[in-house]
């Protein structure tokens, strides 16, 4: 069998594997009822999207969404201790609760995509106080909005300034890490020369951050003043109270250069696409980042539109945050009805499946390929979450179905063990399986296709939720 054969080869399912962390019962619905271009149109515009559940789970976790002056305060009051990290714990809980539950699922993708290329490691010490406002303020607002407003954002914030030590770049002693990072990661890639280096490093002197406030400020008196010359830009930097406006000139012109358009177009059909982008394909959306002046939603309806896309069916596999997340919404589990405790869960089981949200080390991002993920522990840690939470074994507190086998088997006993499998397949996977696999399931429980299935068999009891968790398992769920 090769990848596109486990896959349902409806193009609408196809979207939804790919744009959202998963089909649920409820967006395959609504994705017929509308169509692919007014679903993808509504995702794009996600404040016109009521978002109750996600909502009230991130509710359930103020300190996610503190500003820097927010988290200072509750260190001042007594909540938690200096350098505690509760509040980016909680950043972690409230993003695996919008990944799971929000209604706004390509806003949500997309927050993770730019998370990982524009990141900033959470938890992490040294950005106790500034990480939850980080998300808040620069990468949810931007996320389908433009790359250039974003990147002025990043590169002001009190986060990106200390995870990649620019608060400490001094006219007298320029750090070079944010400048080297700024064009390598964020944007135009390898080609700079260390002479480019070392102009944007100079450039950036002065933006720092206050001790006292935790807080953004432009310090003009340590700016490195004289002429820069960096990728094409040049600047007489003539002045230290000009610097801040000579930064964001020289970002402005990152943000546009030739070279990011394709980098960034390359990460997302990576993203979307395929692991091996498709170089007609990542020509295509440069041109239409760079004609629309670096906004991201012309270049994602070009990339969700084009043949390159519908004929990546199975081309794509689900890093283990991805995973899990998807279990959880294939599944159609809603979240406990108060307080937070499964969604603790749901985070330390991605934090054990070695990725969870935004806890990436090192300023490069996680992979997004399947070999990065290709190892037999991480496979085990996989299938042994998706029984854990097929099971309801942990976390015990979201709300499972009443009865999961008439949940995932139509409402009512199959005849046949076969007949079984081929209905928790098609709920679960929007397909039936191959004769051979379906055999196989039905060995499992020492059966045939055929043999007839009894309400007291334990297929039918206790049972039953190894076959939700085996059809997880397979190439037919981890393929996106």
């Amino acid at each position: 069998m090769t990848a596109t054969d486990f896959l349902p080869a409806d193009p609408l399912l196809h979207l939804l594997r790919r744009a959202t962390y998963g089909p649920t019962p409820a967006s395959t619905a609504e994705i017929r009822r509308l169509g692919a271009t007014a679903w993808l149109e509504r995702q794009l515009k996600p404040a016109s999207i009521a978002d109750p559940a996600a909502d009230d789970l991130v509710r359930r976790l103020p300190l996610s969404g503190l500003s820097v002056d927010g988290a200072r305060a509750k260190v001042r009051e007594g909540v938690y201790k200096m350098y505690g990290w509760e509040p980016m714990f909680e950043l972690g809980y409230a993003t695996v609760a919008r990944a799971v539950w929000s209604e706004r699922q390509l806003l949500e993708v997309m927050v993770a995509f730019w998370s990982n290329h524009l990141n900033v490691a959470n938890p992490s010490g040294d950005v106790w106080d500034s990480r939850p406002d980080y998300d808040r303020t620069v990468i949810r607002p931007y996320a389908l909005g433009r790359f250039a407003d974003m990147l002025k954002a990043s590169a002001r914030h009190p986060a990106m300034l200390t995870y990649l030590d620019n608060r400490f770049s001094t006219r007298a002693a320029p750090n070079e890490n944010y400048g080297r990072e700024l064009l390598e990661l964020h944007t135009a890639g390898l080609g700079y020369t260390e002479a480019d280096v070392k102009g944007a490093a100079r450039l950036f002197t002065g933006m720092t951050v206050s001790w006292d406030t935790g807080r953004y400020r432009y310090d003009a008196g340590q700016h490195a003043t004289g002429a820069v010359k960096v990728l094409g830009f040049r600047h007489a930097n003539a002045t230290a109270s000009g610097g801040q406006a000579a930064a964001m000139a020289l970002l402005d012109h990152l943000a546009s250069h030739p070279a990011t358009a394709k980098r960034i177009a390359t990460k997302l059909c990576v993203r979307f696409v395929a692991d091996e982008p498709p170089a007609t394909l990542v020509t295509k959306l440069a041109k239409v980042y760079l004609d629309n002046r670096t906004a991201i939603a012309p270049v994602l309806r070009a990339l969700f539109a084009s043949p390159e896309f519908a004929t990546s069916v199975g081309a794509k596999t689900r890093t283990p945050y991805e995973d899990i997340v998807a279990t959880v919404r294939t599944l159609g589990y809603a979240p406990e009805k108060s307080g937070t405790q499964g969604l603790r869960a749901l985070y330390w089981m991605t934090e054990a499946a070695g990725q969870a949200p935004m806890a990436w080390a090192p300023p490069n991002g996680y992979p997004d390929v399947a070999s990065a993920w290709a190892s037999p522990s991480g496979q085990v840690k996989r299938w042994n979450a998706h029984l854990s939470i097929a099971a309801g074994w942990w976390p015990t507190t979201l709300q499972r179905p009443a009865s999961p086998l008439a949940e995932y088997a139509g409402g009512r006993l199959p005849a046949t063990y076969g007949a079984l499998v081929d209905a928790v397949a098609t709920r679960l996977l929007g397909r039936t399986l191959s004769a051979a696999h379906t055999a196989a399931l039905t060995a499992f429980y020492g059966k045939k296709p055929a043999s007839p299935l009894k309400a007291g068999d334990a297929a039918a009891g206790w049972a039953f939720p190894y076959l939700p968790a085996l059809l997880l398992d397979s190439p037919y769920f981890a393929l996106r």
